[in-house]
């Protein structure tokens, strides 16, 4: 099977990536030279494809040369701080960019296509909401849940106006190996793997450790992709999550005890974030019922993975 990816070099894409080599598909990924820092695995099975999801012309002939059976569009600007500093931007990349992949799609044929979101879109939601569902009223309140929002609604209509299979998948925080810093999980880690190795004073700086969130391991969210392409209604969207909250307190004295070493806990007031919502979680039954889907490893696995992940690459700095 021919399979077009987005983001292939991001967090969650190279664990699709791996997946998919795994299941011998030809991979085609979307190579953005300007933002593609990691390199792809080398593999005969894998082809670059340059290209930009701003650049609507070319993007269309990218996937005509593809000749796509199942794609998966997965770049985008993720980082939900970073858009209120440049908001245009991130609108540009994440709801313009699906635009324009929607419409090359759709000019080329119809493909699978699996469009992923993000559980952001949410916004401020009450405990007598929880667990969040998809038919839950989504109230974004910053630009990159906006994106996704709007990204969301252009799958809707594709499907609705071209008939173009498109599902949406819209994963909560996803954790593990290779995700960057600048999130809660990788930031945790990155510190207390540094004061293992010796690189660093026996303390660690936090924001606020009580909201409660779900997680879930980044190899289970791309195997959800994986099923949602094979078996997800079009037109529809998917929570992808644990259905469980865990606080980022707990998360913390995980890796704490994981990582071995005695450290100092220090608030850092930097980078407390003033309307952290108290607790957010959601639920998989969808997902479950329509591809079987349901998340496998254990979240002390996937930390215990996260911290020596961080480990083998501050070895090599």
């Amino acid at each position: 099977m021919r399979v077009f990816i987005t983001g292939a070099t991001g967090f969650a894409g190279s664990h699709l990536v791996e997946q998919l080599l795994e299941r011998d598909h030809h991979i085609l990924a979307l190579v953005h030279e300007a933002t593609s820092h990691q390199e792809l695995p080398a593999n005969d099975l894998i082809q670059p494809v340059v290209g930009d999801l701003l650049d609507p012309d070319g993007l269309a002939r990218a996937v005509a040369e593809a000749r796509p059976d199942v794609i998966f569009h997965l770049a985008g600007q993720a980082y939900p701080a970073r858009s209120w500093i440049d908001p245009a931007q991130t609108i540009a990349v994440n709801t313009g960019g699906t635009a324009n992949l929607l419409r090359a799609t759709a000019e080329y044929g119809r493909p699978r296509v699996v469009v992923v979101t993000s559980a952001e879109i949410y916004g401020p939601i009450s405990a007598d909401d929880l667990p969040l569902t998809e038919s839950t009223v989504p109230h974004p309140r910053h630009p990159y849940g906006i994106s996704k929002l709007a990204a969301g609604e252009l799958a809707r209509a594709y499907w609705e106006r071209y008939e173009l299979p498109v599902i949406e998948a819209r994963p909560f925080n996803h954790i593990g190996p290779r995700q960057a810093a600048g999130f809660v999980v990788p930031d945790f880690a990155s510190q207390l793997a540094a004061i293992r190795l010796g690189q660093g004073q026996p303390v660690i700086r936090v924001g606020n450790l009580e909201p409660e969130r779900d997680f879930t391991d980044v190899r289970d969210v791309a195997r959800a992709y994986w099923r949602l392409a094979e078996q997800g209604h079009p037109g529809e969207a998917y929570l992808i999550c644990s259905g469980r909250s865990v606080s980022i307190r707990q998360l913390l004295d995980h890796l704490i005890e994981l990582s071995g070493v005695s450290v100092e806990v220090e608030i850092d007031q930097r980078r407390r974030n003033a309307v952290d919502i108290p607790c957010l979680y959601g639920s998989y039954a969808k997902i479950e019922r329509d591809t079987g889907w349901r998340p496998e490893i254990p979240l002390r696995q996937s930390l215990a993975d996260a911290l020596d992940d961080w480990e083998q690459r501050l070895r090599h700095t």
